[in-house]
């Protein structure tokens, strides 16, 4: 059941909207079990089976974060249920990847397992880990399970993100006041919420087929001109983010709607001047999950440069596979490690104050933002390549060595030019970088809902209008993307 599918908004949205308002007239404890079962349900809605084994991992960790709680072996039960979560992402993300390399490296034939990937399990389980360590440290303390259990479960962040931490939801699931009908809360949720359909369904999708026909042909053999390889790695740039925040956006908005805020998972990345900046603002739950659950648990930078360096390697590159079992995602967060290794490295040598020097010249801003963007641009191709093959033979049309053929083979013969695609990237490259951020879009928004109670209707009618034309467009499309994080 996607964000953008008729089922979903016509009658998913509206019925689980009013079953909770209802629901916390009796008491904000129904509230929050009709919400929990309308999770649960919408999670089955994918693949049923599913459900079960979701079901099970949230009593299992409960009961950890109860021992754990509890238990002079709180350490012990700590590393029990960080094991078993992790073993559970194993078997089902990684066990075909695993047995395969074991297979080519010592020439047995082991069967593979082939499990179905469970959607989403990326995600609850890094929630689910991060709950119990932060029980282990005395951060948090949970033993109310309905409350745990949707805090899991919340179907807006379920089955892509962001990854949540115990202590952003338990306070707001916990007020007495969280099932009263907020008027501006649902103008605004609305507003975003149509913001996030509009960057899924106009600029992604929009864009996606410039990508999607040059990596296809080169998963084929064929090797792309040096126009169609720099227009797809640069339309796959921007279709990524736009699919990625257009999700965090929606989910941002549901919420809302729900009076509940989930935290901003993107802040303008292509604006970043350095890397570091860059994940500062790239999918800011997970890169703050690997800093404060991994990186910083390896040393962080307390034991020297050098020890430093390795545990950014270490983070990025665990970082990579978490996305996928590929060894293109090992490589693109190896790449990202070397990357940060490079800039710190630079920062160290270079000092503080040669560094101020350099940030008052314009060019030095601007030369740092175009070398930044043009590294995360070379490392998507990776990501978003299915093998090493076609991310080479991309990586080689961008040097030119494909055909000089004009016009451009893989875009003529799908009656698309090399011209529409610039024009395309050209324009929501502007957006990306130049354009406010729905962040503070978002923010402004909810603040004049609440301030003008007037205009709040005229606007979530004007909303309202371009969501069900959006989403009854996207219908009478010959197939309904997924979102690309849900793969992961």
């Amino acid at each position: 059941m996607l964000f953008t599918t008729p089922v979903f908004v016509f009658v998913f949205l509206p019925l689980t909207l009013l079953g909770f308002f209802l629901a916390g007239r009796v008491s904000s404890k129904a509230g929050i079990a009709w919400l929990l079962a309308a999770s649960l349900l919408f999670y089955s809605h994918w693949q049923p089976r599913d459900t079960l084994l979701l079901c099970a991992s949230i009593l299992v960790n409960f009961r950890l974060g109860l021992l754990i709680a509890s238990s002079h072996a709180s350490r012990a039960w700590m590393r029990c249920g960080v094991t078993l979560n992790l073993l559970l992402l194993a078997v089902f993300k990684y066990g075909d990847f695993l047995t395969g390399n074991v297979n080519q490296l010592f020439g047995t034939a082991l069967p593979l397992p082939e499990l179905a990937l469970p959607i989403g399990i990326s995600f609850f389980t890094f929630t689910q880990i991060a709950f119990l360590v932060d029980t282990y440290q005395g951060k948090v303390r949970e033993a109310q399970p309905l409350h745990y259990g949707l805090f899991v479960t919340y179907f807006p962040h379920l089955v892509a993100g962001p990854v949540l931490h115990h202590a952003q939801m338990m306070p707001q699931f916990a007020r007495a006041d969280i099932c009263r009908f907020q008027p501006a809360h649902l103008c605004g949720g609305l507003a975003i919420f149509a913001i996030g359909l509009t960057k899924k369904v106009v600029f992604a999708d929009g864009i996606s087929p410039y990508a999607d026909l040059v990596f296809d042909a080169a998963d084929s053999g064929a090797l792309p001109t040096l126009h169609e390889s720099w227009l797809a790695m640069c339309a796959y740039t921007l279709q990524l983010y736009f699919d990625f925040s257009g999700y965090s956006d929606m989910a941002i908005g549901l919420s809302w709607m729900f009076n509940v805020s989930l935290p901003f998972n993107f802040n303008s990345p292509y604006r970043a001047a350095n890397i570091s900046e860059f994940w500062r603002r790239w999918h800011i739950s997970l890169s703050t999950f690997l800093r404060d659950y991994l990186y910083i648990v390896l040393g962080g930078n307390r034991h020297g440069p050098a020890r430093r360096y390795l545990n950014l390697a270490l983070t990025m590159i665990l970082g990579g596979l978490w996305h996928g079992a590929s060894w293109t995602f090992v490589a693109w967060g190896t790449l990202h490690g070397c990357y940060l290794m490079i800039h710190h490295g630079f920062r160290h040598l270079a000092g503080e104050a040669v560094l101020a020097r350099l940030a008052g010249w314009r060019a030095w801003r601007f030369g740092a933002w175009l070398v930044t963007l043009l590294a995360v641009m070379v490392a998507w191709v990776l990501f978003r390549a299915t093998n090493f093959s076609s991310a080479a033979t991309v990586l080689q049309g961008l040097v030119g060595a494909g055909s000089a053929a004009s016009p451009d083979p893989v875009y003529w013969n799908a009656g698309r030019s090399v011209l529409s695609g610039a024009a395309w990237c050209a324009a929501l490259g502007l957006l990306a970088v130049v354009g406010p951020n729905s962040n503070v879009i978002g923010e402004r928004i909810l603040a004049w809902c609440r301030e003008r109670p007037a205009g709040r209707s005229y606007l979530a009618g004007a909303m309202l209008v371009g969501v069900i034309g959006l989403v009854l467009v996207n219908a009478t499309r010959d197939s309904v993307s997924a979102f690309i994080y849900f793969n992961f």
